[in-house]
Parts: structure tokens; sequence; C-alpha cells
């Protein structure tokens, strides 16, 4: 890009509340079309006119929903795509800039990504995909036909090829399948004059460039140059005697929420990655982390009710294949508990107010349960939990719950007391709260650990498993110690 075509190329202004707007604006268009359509087609068959009318309507439509995207930054294209219906999603994707085709697919989420490949042609995918950097075709690859990964593959370097080979190598949750190949080495021996000449030939630097790795003739890692360090360093000194030894280096097999959690402890930019001889091999930035970390906080929640990613205008079909497990479980969750209560029908007969009472003591131990099934998640996703604490976290927790059960039930006895006007009702109360309570606490800690042992995501279903511990259990220690009490 020439000087010149930066200074005539308008700004844009990254706002998200500009991608909301733009994503209003588009479904009024869209809107206005289908109105315009749907009057057409109640038109006698055959009116020339009719269609004409509807050609010049549909091409002004076009025209405004292409200025508005020529408007708008990649990501933000991407969120517009990813809040359309299908249909209407893959027609504003044939109105988006063909420069702007890769890296909208970058962006994009994976089930969003599927449909907009389906809509493009070959030629176009590998115009789109040509331009991209290895570890970025690597992304793209799993949901690319395998005659234009093959294409695409023809107009890369031997190196890049060798890249791309390597990454897409790598397990889909690894460090080396989110790692970037391009960035700033150089060697140990060199000055910081000749690095500082050798930065400004090149015609930008790397994204996310905070540090400049130094290597041996070998390619191994020897340490890290802060740009800082360059800028105030004396020109005459080598690199070997300003780097800094230390450093954080991550391997390609490492997981890439191991990553994550390196980067927010030690609050990196970039962090080198290394082969097992040492060798650097990549490197990876906050930018990729920032998706690491988004991506894993939402299958956490989705995982907890148990669901998996969808189209959230995925067909019905494909939506009661993801949810229906989960549900039919739950259904079979909820039936226990009420065979559980109505194998007490005669206390309850002859005490009707313990029919009030007994949905307060299960929704408390659920709700116990979930704050320390939230928390036990949370450490396990951070690695704080190990062998050697794990029985003081479930003692603490016990006690926790304990103590607050103790003075939640005294307001929950109250409560039963004032609709019933009996104390031993109270009393039944109270110890049922906290038992149920105590309940919730031991799912919420033995559920995502148990599933943690055995390499399962901890959060998968935890919240239908806990509703089932709490509804059952709650409804037989309210109405068992009411009919061994009470009766």
């Amino acid at each position: 890009m020439t000087q010149e075509e930066i200074i005539t190329r308008p700004l844009r202004r990254l706002d998200p509340e500009d991608a909301q707007e733009a994503l209003t604006r588009i479904q009024d268009v869209l809107h206005r079309q289908q109105l315009v359509s749907d009057l057409v087609h109640r038109q006698e068959a055959g009116d020339e006119r009719a269609g004409l009318v509807e050609s010049v309507v549909q091409r002004q439509h076009e025209s405004e929903i292409k200025a508005l995207l020529d408007d708008l930054h990649p990501a933000d294209i991407a969120f517009i795509l990813e809040s359309l219906p299908k249909t209407e999603r893959q027609a504003v994707w044939q109105l988006v800039g063909t420069e702007h085709d890769a890296d909208v697919l970058l962006e994009v989420d994976d089930w969003v990504r599927e449909s907009l490949i389906e809509a493009m042609d070959r030629q176009d995918l590998v115009a789109a995909t040509e331009t991209l950097d290895a570890d970025e075709l690597a992304d793209l690859a799993p949901d690319l036909p395998p005659d234009v990964v093959a294409e695409v593959q023809k107009g890369l370097t031997e190196d890049e090829r060798a890249q791309l080979i390597e990454a897409m190598g790598y397990p889909e949750d690894s460090v080396g399948a989110i790692m970037d190949f391009d960035m700033v080495r150089v060697r140990e021996d060199t000055t910081l004059k000749a690095v500082l000449r050798y930065l400004r030939r090149m015609r930008e630097l790397p994204d996310h460039t905070d540090q400049i790795f130094v290597v041996d003739r070998q390619g191994r890692l020897q340490g890290t140059l802060s740009l800082s360090r360059l800028l105030v360093g004396d020109l005459k000194s080598k690199v070997q005697d300003v780097l800094s030894p230390d450093y954080l280096s991550l391997s390609p097999l490492d997981s890439d929420a191991d990553a994550a959690r390196a980067f927010e402890r030690y609050d990196l930019v970039s962090a080198p990655v290394v082969d097992d001889q040492g060798r650097l091999v990549g490197r990876v930035t906050i930018s990729e982390v920032v998706d690491v970390i988004r991506e894993d906080s939402e299958e956490q929640a989705l995982s907890r009710a148990g669901m998996q990613e969808e189209d959230i205008f995925a067909p019905v079909g494909m939506a009661l294949r993801n949810r229906a497990p989960w549900l039919f479980l739950n259904l079979c969750t909820a039936a226990t508990a009420a065979f559980v209560a109505s194998q007490f029908e005669d206390t309850v007969s002859h005490i009707v107010v313990l029919a009030f009472l007994m949905s307060i003591v299960a929704g408390i131990g659920g709700n116990s349960g979930n704050q320390t099934m939230t928390m036990i998640i949370r450490a396990l996703a951070m690695g704080r939990i190990t062998g050697h604490n794990v029985w003081q976290l479930v003692k603490r927790e016990m006690t926790i719950t304990v103590l607050v059960g103790l003075c939640g039930s005294v307001g929950a006895a109250l409560f039963a007391w004032l609709i019933s006007r009996s104390i031993p009702v109270a009393l039944v109360m109270m110890a049922a709260m906290v038992c149920n309570m105590l309940v919730g606490t031991t799912i919420g800690v033995l559920v995502p650990m148990l599933r943690a042992r055995f390499g399962k995501d901890p959060a998968m279903g935890s919240s239908v498993l806990l509703t089932f511990a709490t509804d059952s259990l709650g409804f037989f220690i309210f109405l068992g110690l009411a009919t061994l009490f009470l009766l």
C-alpha cells in the first residue's frame, strides 16, 4: 500500500455500537426488501412492470447494505453475519467486499463459517485464502474443501508450506494450533544498530510486537530483547550483552488454556514457542489468547446447561439433537424428585403447609450448591486445585455452608412458623434446609472434580446433576424429617 493510499483511505472508527446500529439498519433494509418482494408476488403473473420495480428496488437495497458494510471493520461484519438467519446471512455475505472475505472468515465463529463457505464458489475461496499467512490458513483449513487447500498450498513458499503442515498437525486446543509464525528474530552476536537497521527495512512490524527473540546459529532461543531496551540502549552494544535471559516460553503441545493462564498471570503481550530442542518455532500473542479465553468462557456457560455451540438460527432438528439429551435427563431427574415427594403423600395430606415449604428447601440447596460449583469450576480452570489442597478446600466449603445455612435457616424457620404457627414445623424446616445445603455443596464439589479427574469437561451438565440431587434429596430430607417428628 502506497503512502498516498494510506492518506486518502477513509478512517474507520472502531466502536461496537456502530456495529449494533449497522445491524439494525441492515435488518430494516432486508425487511423492506421482503415487503417489496411480497407485494410483487401478489401481482398478476407475467406483470413485467412489477418485476422491473422489484429488480430496481433490490439493487437500491443492496447498494445501501454494501455502503454500510464498507464502513465496518471485519470483526463488526462478522458480528452482523452471526446475528442474521442463514438465508439473510448469505445474502449479506454476497455484498461483503472481496478484500474483507478472508478477514471475516477468520473472525466469525465456526458454526457461521461453515455456512459462509458453502455460499462461496471454489474460485472465490481460493482468492480469499491465498493471501493468508500459514497460521491463519491452518485455522481455516478444517472448514475448507480439500481441493481449495491443495490449490492454495501451491502458491506458498517451501517455508510457508512446512509451517502450514506443522500448524495443522497440532491438536485443536494446543498452543501449536494458535501460534503465529510471523515474528522478529535476530542473532545474539548482532549489534543494536544492526537490529534497528534491520527493523527499518521491514514494511511493518508483526502485530503485537513488544519484544524481539534472540536466537543462536542453530535457531535455539537465547533470550528476548524488548523494544524499549533496543530504543534506549547503546547502539554499539551487542544483543547478547543486553538481552533478557529470563522469559516465559511455551511448548507447541501445551494447552491453550495453560497459555491463557500464563498471559493473565504475567501480563504478557507475546510469548515465544520452542520445541523440545529449544528451537524457536513460533509465538503466541495476546490477540489469540483473548480468543481462547472468550471461547472457553462461552463453552463453559453452554456446558453447564448441557449444551454445545450451535447456530442461533440453526434448523429445529439440529437444535433438538443438541438440547434434547440433557433435557430428557432433566425430565428424568424431575420425575425422580416428584416420585420421592409422592412417597410422603400421607405426611403432606396431614400437614398441608409442607407442600408450600419443601420448594424453599430444594431451591436454597440448589443455590448453595451452584455457588460452590461455580467456584470449583473456576478454580479447576485456573489450575489452583491440587491433590494437596483439595481436602482443605472441601472442609472450608462445608464450614462455610454450615455457617451460612445456620444463619439463613433461622429466617426460614421464622417464615415457616409465621405461616404454620408450629414450632416443630419451623425446627424441621431449619434442619432440612441446613442438610440440603450440605448436599448441594457436596455435589457442587464432587461433580466437577470427578469429571476433571476422568478428563471430562467439569462444567458439562453440572447444573442438571445438581438440580437432581438438591430436589430429590431435599424433598426426601424435609418430608422424611417431617414424617419422623411431626406425625
